[in-house]
């Protein structure tokens, strides 16, 4: 096949595919797309669309007021970008209860990537506590809403603030010093890993502000 696909390239197969299972097949029925029907069971709707798009999802969505066994169907791409977007919209498929179905389209081959179903998504406790985690250790709320993740200030980078403000006020300094006039009690890890290039060790368990902590430290708010 050449040129652009048009989405009714994707009936023939979707129709041969379905007939197979049994079903007696019909399409523009209505506002849908494809209909198919097989004794009692409720019907099975696809909706067609040459490519991933918010129409097509808000589309297969209201069908599910109709029967629950609702599908989408795309021509199948090739290389990674396809094989990312086939992965991102599974997942929202999953999340929505709708199925997906992919076509290649050279041959007609139908690919049943996830049948339609009820969602229930699984809660990561692992990721909830490092969330509150942060939430806890961050004082106050110095980022907006919605801002980039360059630059934002977390509670590692407070404690480093925190760290640097020491250097600043008493030069050279250990890091067990430092904890305890912080409270940071990672200090001299977050000195000795050095994240943001802002210090160095001048001597074994002794750290100092690089030329570049000094002239980052307006750039900050000063540390609580």
């Amino acid at each position: 096949m050449t040129g652009k696909p048009a989405e009714t390239d994707l009936y023939p197969p979707i129709k041969a595919f379905l007939e197979g299972q049994g079903y007696e097949v019909k399409s523009e029925i209505g506002p849908v797309d494809v209909m198919a029907c097989r004794g009692d069971d409720p019907p099975v709707i696809v909706e067609l669309k040459t490519g991933f798009s918010l129409a097509l999802f808000h589309q297969a969505i209201a069908r599910l007021s109709v029967t629950d066994a609702v599908y989408v169907a795309i021509p199948r791409g090739s290389g990674k970008r396809f094989l990312a977007a086939l992965k991102d919209n599974k997942a929202l498929a999953r999340r929505l209860g709708l199925g997906l179905i992919t076509v290649r389209l050279k041959d007609g081959l139908v690919e049943v990537h996830l049948d339609p179903g009820p969602f229930a998504p699984r809660k990561s406790t692992k990721r909830q506590a490092r969330l509150l985690r942060e939430f806890a250790r961050r004082e106050g709320d110095p980022n907006s809403g919605g801002a980039t993740r360059v630059g934002l200030i977390t509670a590692y980078r407070q404690d480093a603030l925190r760290c640097a403000a020491h250097l600043a006020q008493h030069g050279p300094s250990k890091g067990a010093d430092i904890r305890a006039a912080t409270g940071v009690e990672t200090a001299t890890r977050i000195m000795a890993d050095d994240h943001y290039g802002w210090f160095e060790r001048v001597e074994r368990g002794v750290y100092d502000l690089t030329p570049r902590g000094r002239a980052e430290m307006g750039n900050w708010p000063p540390p609580t």
